[in-house]
């Protein structure tokens, strides 16, 4: 029989999970969860582009103002205490909590149904380890991986100045939202003068272009950007026709979110890389492990919203080489409720190498942003 330290360097902890033999493995040394912490929060959009990103979700029927982090702290009878955000109602969380208090951390590992409740499960099964989480899915991991910055659909000054401050805070990737109230090329112009070179961008216009002849009409004049590389969701994925018409014809690379069956996708060759957001365990894990076997890239944003899943989110980039890139948009919230920063230099966050997730909630903003 192998130690519990000698089936994790040997990856023994995911095949664990995902064959369900996990409690029979750690049976002898149980990681009890004594009790739990909920903590309901509401972080305002960043005043810096507040009135633009409102006005642009109001306009898709969106009415909405802030994002709404549920804090989780998990308290092992080994006296740790793992952090993360349940990405779900409080309500609902709760309910999984208490169902969890007196059960051992180890018979949720990977556990999709847990939401972003299984977070704070790693980082205390990470802590009792003494390894990082990016450690519990593989035994060779990255210590860098891409972050992307983000906006959404906002003028092309706005767009200019966001771009400027990505690129001065060291991202050399950028995300931006393409809508009708907006002209994409107008905005590709005034990016393209604000930032360096290297810095690349991708435009998801989460199907409002509809068409292939509209999505070409775009992706050609965008193409004449360098900085330029990439459209994402230029159509329903469920037009799988018009994904046909498209392949070959655009000079930028075609991605998409991941539909149920991605193998039309795969073997016809239809996209460069897929979108993937939720769930954030097996799921991923198993859309990862496909993307390392296709050579289809994963660009992840299942973890937008709060600093501790989005640290989660980049260990998960860390262990699995189909990851290309993690999305969120803490940078244009208020407040991301950490105490370390999440520091880019030259388009790369260094993975924290302590055990756990490595990283502490603030919670003197914790508190400032509860309710409840």
């Amino acid at each position: 029989m192998w130690s519990r330290r000698e089936l994790l360097s040997k990856g023994g902890i995911i095949a664990a999970a995902m064959t369900g033999a996990q409690s029979e493995l750690f049976a002898a040394e149980p990681l009890q969860i004594r009790r739990f912490e909920l903590i309901p929060t509401r972080v305002p959009m960043d005043e810096r582009v507040r009135d633009a990103w409102q006005r642009s979700f109001f306009r898709q029927g969106r009415f909405q103002t802030h994002y709404e982090p549920v804090i989780v702290r998990l308290f092992g009878d080994n006296g740790l205490i793992g952090i993360g955000d349940a990405d779900m109602p409080a309500e609902s969380a709760r309910q999984i909590l208490e169902s969890l208090v007196g059960k051992s951390a180890w018979d949720y590992l990977l556990d999709d149904r847990l939401g972003g409740i299984v977070v704070a499960i790693y980082d205390l099964i990470g802590q009792t380890l003494e390894k990082p989480v990016a450690k519990l899915f593989s035994p060779k991991t990255k210590s860098r991986i891409q972050q992307t910055w983000w906006s959404q659909c906002f003028p092309p000054d706005l767009m200019a100045s966001e771009a400027k401050l990505g690129a001065d805070l060291g991202y050399r990737v950028h995300k931006v939202k393409a809508r009708p109230w907006e002209d994409p090329v107008e905005q590709a112009a005034a990016i393209c003068d604000a930032i360096p070179r290297d810095m690349r961008v991708w435009v998801d216009a989460n199907s409002w272009w509809d068409s292939v002849g509209r999505t070409l009409f775009f992706t050609e004049r965008l193409a004449e950007f360098p900085n330029y590389f990439a459209i994402e969701s230029p159509f329903p994925r469920e037009r799988i026709d018009y994904y046909r018409a498209l392949k070959g014809q655009s000079p930028l690379q075609v991605t998409e979110h991941m539909p149920a069956d991605p193998m039309p996708f795969v073997r016809e060759g239809l996209v460069e890389a897929f979108v993937v957001g939720k769930p954030m365990g097996q799921g991923l894990v198993r859309r990862a492990l496909m993307a390392e076997t296709t050579k289809i890239p994963l660009w992840v944003e299942h973890s937008i919203s709060s600093g501790v899943n989005q640290v989660f989110q980049a260990h998960q980039a860390a262990a699995f080489p189909g990851i290309e890139y993690t999305i969120s948009i803490t940078h244009v919230l208020e407040d991301d409720l950490m105490l370390e920063p999440f520091t880019m230099k030259d388009g790369f966050y260094e993975v924290p190498q302590t055990p756990g997730l490595g990283v502490s909630l603030d919670m003197d903003a914790v508190e400032k942003y509860r309710v409840g």
